[in-house]
């Protein structure tokens, strides 16, 4: 049983106190974003924690749209987070639930805490709030509208909700303790007003709750019995558990807070890409380049490498960086045994293979996947002239260099035994064609009379197809970091997207689907891009490269 406890996370070690104790029946957590941009690697540690606690536990999940500030919010938003949370596998109990649907009960908490004296009216403008606040060592001074009577209060609040007042002329606030060394406690705005357009809500509503005000409601109104959020609401948890307690809720829920998810060199803020959406620099939130949920599914990331990683990364209180190649790590584990493993040429040169028929077409067996050979394998077109990567021929090659060069022999994979004998130039210097000639006896490739020590990929000239292909590196230049110092712009790398319009790929590989992946031998996996692909004309994103930097811990 010790072992036991020990293996689980403080989260899980709290929640089985409180089992014990008798203070939760069922466990209730939720995922609760505000709908006003895409979801980024970081929400999915989230989603999936919570989502693995209502599971483990046999409870219940919510989703939930905190709504509850119209300015940026957008019915966009919240269609692409229902996707990006259901594409992980995180399945929500009943209905997508909203905060504005509880802005009733939210105002007649607001309309108990005045009763009950713990509420007012302000006039002070936000930046006399600010002024009055204090600071971490001084304390906070009184509003000089703190002692109104509730009388008072009532009708002032009434007269802010029935929209007599401009934005910022009044607002609510809690009367807690302008001297708490806590500053979320000193008497912190719980209603504003604001003449906004809801887009849930429409015109209904001109006074808005303030989110510390609102969430905790949210939470206790749903029975959600544990609120799990990021280590920056630590210090509003007094002001969480002040809301619950003041309005007497039965089983008020428990906040937990734990370290955020934080990937080096990646742009994860939600105006910095909007700035790079609205200059062109990415092609919207969901570009490959972007660690958005939706932009790693576009880039070929599966819910299963997500789910691995946010596992390896684990649940602390401690907050720390994580490096992007434990997450490359992931997707590489994934699909090692479940992508098919085909040949494309990304930079080809032509290979004529001079004492081969010219009408001849043999189709040779290629495994789909030598690591798993319940995969099948299929049937590769094979001619005279064929395509290979420029980089597999030099003309005089340094030592160690196994390709292809002048009198040098090679395998073609899964084909033939071929020997350089010849290369065209044209003028300026530039190999056209390379000439060899095969050995019909090395059919297979896997001759045992006589070594060779290079193996390269092919495809046929004349049955191969041309495709587009998309190679991704880092949108953020990593040796000057992700922020400009002088103005806070984004350190973009200009090299970020190459396109290269015409690789040439198996035949087979222009029927694949949208988001089918794939390992392109030696060059790496690649997935078919959901957006720009169409039927018989995909468009291929490199995923990430084949080789790995990472290595797992105690590894």
């Amino acid at each position: 049983m010790e072992n036991e406890t020990s293996s689980k996370n403080f989260i899980e070690q709290i929640i089985d106190e409180d089992i014990r104790e008798g203070h939760t029946k069922k466990v209730v957590t939720r995922f609760p974003p505000e709908p006003n941009g895409y979801l980024h690697i970081g929400h999915a540690k989230s989603i999936l924690l919570n989502y693995g606690l209502s599971r483990e536990y046999n409870g219940q999940f919510n989703l939930r749209f905190d709504d509850t500030n119209p300015t940026k919010e957008k019915d966009e938003f919240v269609d692409s987070i229902q996707k990006d949370v259901e594409w992980l596998g995180a399945k929500w109990h009943g209905e997508v639930l909203f905060a504005s649907d509880y802005f009733d009960k939210m105002y007649e908490a607001a309309l108990a805490l005045i009763k009950k004296g713990k509420a007012y009216v302000c006039d002070l403008s936000a930046e006399e709030i600010r002024e009055y606040r204090g600071t971490l060592t001084e304390p906070g001074k009184e509003s000089p509208y703190r002692n109104r009577s509730v009388e008072e209060n009532l009708e002032l609040f009434e007269n802010m909700k029935a929209g007599k007042y401009q934005d910022g002329e009044k607002v609510l606030r809690a009367k807690i303790d302008m001297a708490s060394p806590n500053i979320n406690m000193r008497d912190p705005v719980i209603y504003r007003v604001a003449h906004m357009y809801h887009h849930r809500q429409k015109d209904k509503w001109c006074i808005y709750p303030m989110y510390d005000f609102a969430h905790p409601i949210e939470d206790a109104l749903e029975g959600v019995t544990h609120s799990i959020c990021t280590l920056e609401f630590e210090d509003h948890r007094p002001l969480y558990n002040w809301v619950v307690n003041e309005l007497e809720f039965e089983n008020p829920p428990k906040q937990i807070e734990f370290a955020k998810l934080y990937l080096n060199n990646v742009v994860t803020g939600k105006r910095y890409i909007k700035k790079l959406v609205e200059d062109g620099i990415v092609d919207g939130w969901d570009d490959p380049r972007l660690v958005s949920i939706a932009a790693l599914r576009r880039r070929g990331f599966t819910p299963e490498s997500i789910k691995n990683f946010v596992e390896l990364v684990g649940v602390t209180k401690s907050q720390g960086v994580v490096e992007y190649p434990m997450l490359e790590f992931c997707i590489r584990e994934d699909l090692k045994p479940k992508a098919c493993r085909m040949m494309a040429v990304l930079d080809p040169v032509k290979l004529i293979i001079d004492n081969y028929d010219e009408n001849q077409v043999e189709y040779v067996d290629v495994p789909n996947n030598q690591e798993n050979p319940e995969m099948g394998s299929r049937k590769v077109p094979f001619t005279k002239e064929l395509y290979i990567e420029r980089e597999d021929f030099m003309e005089e090659p340094p030592k160690k260099y196994f390709r292809l060069f002048p009198g040098n022999e090679v395998r073609l994979m899964n084909a033939y035994f071929v020997t350089c004998t010849s290369f065209v130039k044209d003028e300026n210097g530039k190999v056209t064609e390379i000439h060899a000639t095969y050995d019909p006896a090395t059919r297979g490739g896997n001759c045992t009379e006589r070594k060779v020590k290079g193996t390269i990929h092919w495809v046929s000239a004349s049955m191969g197809k041309k495709a587009e292909v998309r190679l991704y590196e880092n949108i953020v230049d990593e040796e000057k970091g992700v922020y400009n110092e002088v103005d806070g712009s984004i350190n973009v790398n200009p090299n970020s997207r190459t396109i290269i319009p015409e690789c040439i790929v198996e035949p087979a590989l222009m029927e694949a689907k949208k988001e089918e992946k794939f390992q392109f031998v030696r060059n790496g996996y690649f997935c078919v891009d959901l957006k720009d692909s169409e039927d018989g004309k995909p468009v291929f994103n490199r995923i990430v490269s084949l080789k790995s930097s990472f290595k797992l811990p105690n590894a």
